[in-house]
């Protein structure tokens, strides 16, 4: 009786194997960008997102000081390398952030992150598989990393010479939006 228990068990499995291995053979499982994820793929992944940040994040602290040449310093980089994603001071997103599944979050139209310093830095410095967040470990050093992070914990309440910095970043907004409106020139100084 166990024994032929254990074969339908087996069984089962195998069945359960080759019935997966044919969906992602005959393109049964969307791979575009634009399809929406199943529940199950989206909670594997943020299951997996959540146990990996737990075992390697750890505790740390932002080691530098909280100073306006560090503020800067972080603006410039996010402008630089986080702007086209996440979008700028006025939270518009970009032709690229629009087309990206999952929506990276929109730091300045909702709100800064609020993970702990060792989360931010560990996100920024190794990416997040399948979300189209880079890894920049490879490209910024550790000083340039915690400089961003220090100005994401901070982006909604920054003194007013880093404010005024971050608010002279130039809108990354989606072309779709600054399109003229149907029967305007595209050029409006041709009026």
């Amino acid at each position: 009786m166990i024994r032929w228990m254990a074969a339908g068990a087996a069984l089962i499995v195998v069945l359960g194997v080759l019935a997966a291995y044919a969906a992602l053979s005959f393109g049964l499982v969307p791979a575009n960008a634009d399809a929406r994820p199943s529940a199950f793929e989206r909670w594997a992944a943020r299951t997996s997102l959540d146990a990996t940040i737990a075992r390697e994040a750890g505790s740390a602290i932002n080691p530098l000081p909280l100073t306006d040449e560090n503020l800067d310093a972080g603006i410039r980089l996010y402008a630089s390398n986080c702007m086209v994603c996440h979008a700028a001071s006025d939270g518009n997103s970009s032709n690229i952030a629009s087309g990206l599944y999952q929506h990276p979050p929109r730091f300045a139209k909702f709100s800064a992150p609020d993970d702990p310093d060792s989360e931010i830095y560990w996100k920024i410095a190794h990416g997040i598989r399948l979300t189209g967040m880079p890894a920049f470990g490879g490209s910024l050093n550790d000083t340039q990393i915690w400089q961003l992070t220090m100005f994401l914990k901070n982006m909604d309440k920054l003194p007013p010479g880093p404010d005024a910095l971050w608010k002279k970043q130039p809108s990354v907004a989606s072309a779709k939006s600054k399109q003229p409106k149907p029967g305007m020139p595209s050029n409006p100084d041709s009026i």
